[in-house]
């Protein structure tokens, strides 16, 4: 219905929340994590390597079918960004209970900081050039959100109470607005062209991104509850925030949000078998 409607354009969502929502978002998971340090570095490393990882190999394979660089940073966006929260999140506690919750949460803000800085950067780069780029991630607000929180944790800081409510609420708006946001643009959602791209993009985050988790996760020392939720996590489909950046910065976002839904209803097939397993 929102979408129908000619005097609310989805940009106008996508920045409130990319500008405004995001920033508050990511403080306010930093500073109320629950966990010692080590495993707040620990957790949001394994899932910046995931996502490293698979941007590369995005990369690469772009590189070798030789797409054009809006398309290039389309598809590394998609591949590289997974839906670990409104998704994930319910889905580990669902499987493995308020434990594994703590983990997936971190695992979120981990995908969080990514996606508003490294991921900034490479939409960027599908039009502007890497000065440019960079320049653009410095005008990001969540990239001070990361680092104020990032303090604030690390020294043990508090905001003043009046203060600490309005970043929390602000915070809660995120997830909502980013689904608004993707209900309006799967009303734009056509599955012709760029199959190619499409079955690429879905084969690397719905298959190759778990067995990349799988590999590194003895390396960043995940065993028990934090291994169930980085694989679980590692394995979502690609995040309804990857829309917001392909609107943003202008890179096929037509093409983004149809990997969205199809990488969404695909992952029922996926997901299954990796949640017997985990769970076995």
């Amino acid at each position: 219905m929102l979408g129908g409607n000619r005097s609310l354009q989805p940009r106008t969502i996508s920045q409130i929340t990319f500008y405004l929502f995001s920033p508050c978002l990511v403080f306010d998971l930093l500073t109320h994590s629950q966990l010692r340090n080590e495993d707040v570095l620990r957790i949001i490393g394994f899932a910046a390597a995931v996502m490293v990882l698979v941007g590369f190999c995005a990369w690469l394979a772009g590189r070798l079918l030789r797409l054009e660089r809006r398309l290039l940073a389309a598809v590394m966006v998609s591949a590289m960004f997974m839906n670990a929260g409104n998704y994930g999140m319910p889905l580990v506690d669902f499987a493995f209970g308020e434990q594994a919750l703590v983990y997936a949460g971190l695992y979120f803000v981990g995908m969080n900081v990514m996606t508003n800085s490294l991921g900034v950067l490479v939409a960027s780069l599908g039009t502007k050039n890497l000065a440019q780029a960079l320049l653009n991630l410095l005008r990001m607000p969540v990239i001070y959100a990361v680092i104020l929180g990032s303090l604030f944790l690390s020294l043990g800081w508090a905001l003043p109470l009046p203060v600490e409510r309005a970043v929390n609420l602000l915070g809660k708006g995120a997830i909502p607005c980013m689904l608004i946001f993707m209900g309006m643009q799967l009303r734009t959602v056509r599955l012709q062209g760029h199959r190619r791209e499409l079955l690429l993009v879905c084969g690397l985050r719905l298959l190759l991104a778990p067995l990349i988790a799988f590999f590194l996760s003895p390396y960043f020392g995940l065993e028990g509850y934090a291994r169930q939720a980085g694989l679980v996590e590692s394995a979502m489909p690609t995040a309804v925030f990857a829309t917001i950046l392909a609107n943003e910065f202008e890179i096929e976002p037509a093409f983004v949000a149809a990997v969205v839904f199809v990488t969404t209803l695909l992952s029922i097939f996926t997901l299954t078998p990796l949640l017997v397993w985990l769970g076995a």
